[in-house]
């Protein structure tokens, strides 16, 4: 039988686990530096799925929560296209939501940057020669940085962004 007294006299599980990212850390004080410089104010992104899988949405919105919290860095996702600076698109571009895509990037104001995530966003990834997909976002929108992977991970999309800024301020 177990005693109730050793269990709580026994060195904790969590004290041994580090709670800080470092490169995380790092990377959010370089983007948070670098926003400013371009936009003159925090950095707003609207999300739009253009046909995907929901993989990378899940990886987008993990940017959120409490281990990543990008709105400490200045990065805000927004609901309407037209508060947006950066266009944050997932998913290979179907027939149905091609006009949809169009519609959604000139409601945007100047400047606008177009983000393709994921590599179905990027080429149309699986999906590239089915027939109800015309392909990556660049086939419709002028695509500014492309972010690949499947799904990329949340770092591989703040570098990305960051990536983005950087050659926005040049």
């Amino acid at each position: 039988m177990v005693n109730p007294l050793s269990l709580f006299l026994r060195p904790k599980v969590t004290e041994t686990f580090k709670f800080r990212d470092e490169e995380l850390e790092a990377l959010g004080e370089e983007i948070k530096k670098e926003i400013p410089k371009v936009f003159g104010h925090s950095l707003a992104i609207r999300e739009l799925d253009s046909g995907s899988d929901n993989s990378t949405e899940i990886e987008i919105s993990n940017l959120g929560n409490p281990h990543y919290d990008v709105e400490r860095f200045g990065i805000s996702f927004v609901a309407s296209p037209r508060h947006a600076d950066i266009l944050l698109v997932t998913g290979a571009v179907t027939l149905n939501m091609a006009e949809a895509v169009k519609k959604t990037y000139e409601a945007m104001p100047s400047p606008k940057f177009v983000v393709a995530v994921g590599d179905d966003a990027c080429d149309g990834g699986i999906y590239k020669d089915s027939y109800a997909v015309l392909s990556g976002v660049d086939k419709i929108l002028p695509v500014d940085m492309k972010i690949p992977g499947n799904p990329p991970s949340p770092k591989e999309i703040l570098k990305g962004i960051l990536a983005l800024v950087k050659k926005a301020s040049k």
